[in-house]
């Protein structure tokens, strides 16, 4: 049984990745912003109030989990909103890079010492970040968050490599949630392809950019 926190629990793939780790017999640790939703009754342990874009709230979530190891952290909390060069919004763009870009490494970097060798890192990220794969442009602020979240994660794997620590960067496919206007395939069969990513992953793979389903995406 693993120690898994996930942030951004408490709805769309979040909450579909907390049922499914639960079901299996994992202790779950479930931040959210607001309240638990559907994480009532579920068995995780809820940490509610924890905005990733929030320094002193992320500080006070370390503080509560001081001195427990976690074997496996998915930063999966984000948010997207819709930019095209007509229409740019400056103030959610800067949202959406402090929440999507900083967020996950916020969160890590507090709970580095709830980390330990054989520890994952998990990045829910999109390959609506990869360079390569814009084919259609648009989504300034979204792209450009998960571009430099891609960027942490890919750090992150190197620095934390020397204590035995792999990262995940992981696209969960074009996912029927809140974000997407509920388009794409089910949260509940992205969270169990998301889940095979992390059993799968090991330090030889860690640094890679995967889509849920196994395929290595373009940067």
């Amino acid at each position: 049984m693993a120690k898994v926190v996930v942030t951004g629990g408490n709805r769309g793939i979040g909450l579909e990745l907390c049922r499914e780790l639960v079901r299996r017999g994992d202790e779950v640790i479930a931040t959210c912003r607001g309240g638990a939703g559907g994480l009532e009754g579920l068995g995780v342990r809820v940490e509610a109030g924890v905005d990733v874009a929030d320094e002193a709230s992320v500080k006070a979530l370390a503080g509560r989990l001081e001195g427990e190891r976690v074997d496996v952290l998915i930063n999966n909390a984000g948010v997207l909103t819709h930019e095209d060069l007509n229409s740019l919004d400056f103030g959610r763009i800067e949202r959406q890079m402090a929440i999507n870009a900083y967020g996950p490494l916020r969160v890590t970097h507090a709970l580095l010492g709830n980390l330990d060798a054989g520890s994952k890192v998990i990045i829910v990220t999109s390959r609506m970040g990869s360079i390569e794969d814009n084919t259609s442009g648009r989504y300034y602020g979204y792209r450009m968050s998960k571009a430099a979240v891609n960027m942490a994660g890919m750090s992150l794997s190197h620095d934390l490599r020397p204590r035995r620590i792999a990262v995940g960067i992981l696209h969960p496919g074009m996912v029927a949630t809140g974000m997407t206007g509920h388009n794409g395939i089910p949260a509940a069969d992205s969270a169990r392809m998301l889940i095979e990513r992390v059993d799968a992953l090991t330090l030889e793979t860690s640094g890679v950019f995967w889509h849920a389903n196994g395929e290595r995406l373009p940067w």
